[in-house]
């Protein structure tokens, strides 16, 4: 009996299938999805608000800070302006008559944008009266309004 070698015949081995994947249908597509990202893409329109700071003639003037105290009262609480009570509704005149009687110099504009207010409370008052002052003195056109702090050992 003879013997058959089994040789892989030549036309055969140019038969069997290419396996290599084809990448450039999937790279075509994927540069048209870009392309049609990014001409339906709204444009980023940011807009932001930026105050530079105004050329001034001389040194801004010194103004001394004007301090808003709120003490402890039986009926809740009392707001001074230096050592003087005051109505909270007159709260923003009050503090502008203030400024503008320690510094004759300025105009009430100059005030509203240069004096320091710095709102002080005692220990015993809540913070919602204290926040509730600040934003009136904001609402009154201040715009240098701060609250300080103060230790509990000094009462």
């Amino acid at each position: 009996m003879a013997s058959i070698a089994l040789t892989p015949r030549p036309r055969a081995r140019r038969m069997q299938p290419h396996v290599d994947p084809n990448v450039i249908p999937f790279i075509d597509v994927l540069l048209v999805l870009l392309i049609i990202f990014m001409v339906t893409a709204p444009e980023p329109t940011t807009d932001l608000r930026v105050d530079l700071p105004r050329q001034q003639a001389g040194p801004p003037p010194l103004i001394e800070p004007t301090i808003v105290e709120l003490r402890a009262a039986p009926d809740g609480h009392r707001i001074y302006i230096g050592n003087a009570e005051i109505a909270e509704n007159e709260l923003g005149a009050g503090a502008l008559a203030h400024i503008l009687a320690a510094n004759d110099a300025l105009d009430a504009q100059t005030a509203y944008a240069e004096a320091r207010i710095f709102v002080r409370a005692d220990l015993d008052i809540a913070y919602a009266p204290v926040v509730h002052t600040v934003e009136t003195l904001q609402q009154a056109r201040f715009r240098k309004v701060a609250i300080i702090a103060q230790n509990a050992d000094d009462g």
